[in-house]
């Protein structure tokens, strides 16, 4: 293939530079030739990245810059999963064997006491608005004149989003002492939408609202992924029976389990651990539905911190009969409407398994195998350990690792 572009003028004249103007705007295919260029793939190799599967060469230069190809992710189905008396198939996309045979067994386990109850607030979202201004006094007077006036005109370009329920609800302040600077936190009810685009949108807007009624130098307008007020919550109750094994007692793995969460309490080195586990359950089902996982770990690992440590996100107890009761709660910024949830098909097959749930429901069924994934990862290291299970299901990358070094 002959690429005449200032890439290929930039890869003569120095073959290992990562300096290639003009990258962007090639076609893909030579985008893809280049890099294998620079990289001294095999034409094998330059081929795998051209297999693009359910996501087209179209859609993967609008999700990604300099896009080349894809990386695909195994998509996979847990099972077992009973959540609010109706009984789902949760897809789950990742390269862990044995996450999802975790999350389906820790389903299986939570369905002896009747599966998952899960709960949400209202899908709202938060964007600050930061500023300097010339007297603070002034400025707070201002804010508390204008409020209901700065809400009502926020709405006005939001108008589908207000008639579907939506729209700016509230807004608050908090003074940053040490920078002399004023926060206002507008909250949105973004609806099904997980809503970045809509919050940082507002925010802008609000900003030139502010500007206008306040003397000030503008700081920084975007969204806050610490979206403490879309909450998600589940819980579920296992029978002290259904651990029952030839090694075990159901009330020694109960306890068990109850002592390795206080260990995740007490330590932050533990509940970073624990935390990863119950992550692994939650990003999966994120990134099967076309939701920003970044910003969902982000959101979660800071709202562990809000008691002024770090904190686990699940809680088990053993209940007055010997039984084990499970929470989480956690923020969940998930959508079920536009970007990829909309756009990538294999996002549209994952909701369409889980029956097309609004964002709130999306939320919980999260949460829900959040905390399933934590109940299997708990029981293991509270009885025969963590590797053994782990292992057992590792042992087919194994096997193939070795078969590719003997060929």
């Amino acid at each position: 293939m002959e690429i005449s572009s200032p890439s290929l003028e930039a890869l003569e004249e120095s073959p290992s530079s990562s300096r290639l103007p003009g990258f962007y705007e090639l076609p893909i295919g030579e985008r893809r030739h280049l890099v294998a260029r620079v990289a001294r793939l095999g034409p094998e190799e330059e081929a795998q990245l051209g297999l693009f599967g359910s996501l087209t060469p179209e859609l993967a230069d609008v999700f990604i810059e300099n896009a080349v190809g894809t990386y695909p992710l195994p998509l996979g189905v847990a099972t077992n999963f009973r959540i609010n008396g109706r009984d789902l198939l949760v897809p789950m996309a990742v390269e862990e064997s044995s996450v999802l045979a975790a999350a389906s067994h820790g389903a299986k386990l939570a369905r002896s006491g009747g599966g998952f109850e899960t709960s949400s607030t209202a899908p709202i979202m938060t964007g600050q608005i930061q500023f300097f201004p010339r007297d603070m006094d002034q400025a707070i007077a201002a804010i508390k004149e204008h409020k209901q006036h700065w809400l009502d005109l926020a709405n006005q370009s939001q108008s589908r989003l207000v008639a579907r329920g939506g729209g700016a609800k509230d807004l608050s302040w908090r003074v940053i002492t040490e920078m002399k600077s004023l926060v206002i936190y507008l909250d949105i009810d973004t609806r099904d939408a997980m809503g970045a685009n809509i919050v940082n949108t507002m925010a802008e807007q609000l900003s030139s609202l502010v500007a206008s009624e306040i003397e000030c130098r503008m700081g920084l307008r975007i969204l806050t992924n610490l979206t403490d007020k879309r909450l998600a919550r589940a819980q579920c109750l296992v029978k002290k029976a259904a651990f029952d094994s030839k090694e075990f007692s159901g009330s020694q793995v109960v306890r068990g389990i109850v002592d390795a969460y206080l260990f995740a309490k007490y330590d932050p080195y533990r509940a970073a651990t624990h935390n990863k586990g119950v992550m692994n359950g939650i990003d999966p089902v994120v990134i099967a539905t076309g939701n920003d996982w970044r910003a969902v770990e982000a959101g979660a690992h800071a709202y562990c911190t809000r008691q002024g440590g770090y904190a686990p996100m699940t809680r088990w107890e053993e209940t007055a009969e010997g039984d084990l009761a499970g929470f989480i709660e956690l923020p969940m910024a998930v959508g079920t409407v536009g970007g990829v949830t909309k756009l990538h098909p294999l996002a549209q097959a994952a909701l369409k398994i889980l029956g097309f749930p609004s964002a709130c429901a999306l939320a919980e069924i999260i949460c829900a195998v959040g905390l399933a994934q934590n109940l299997s990862a708990l029981r293991a290291l509270a009885s025969e350990g963590i590797q053994k299970g782990h292992m057992s299901l590792h042992q087919k990358n194994l096997e193939m690792m070795k078969s590719e070094t003997t060929h």
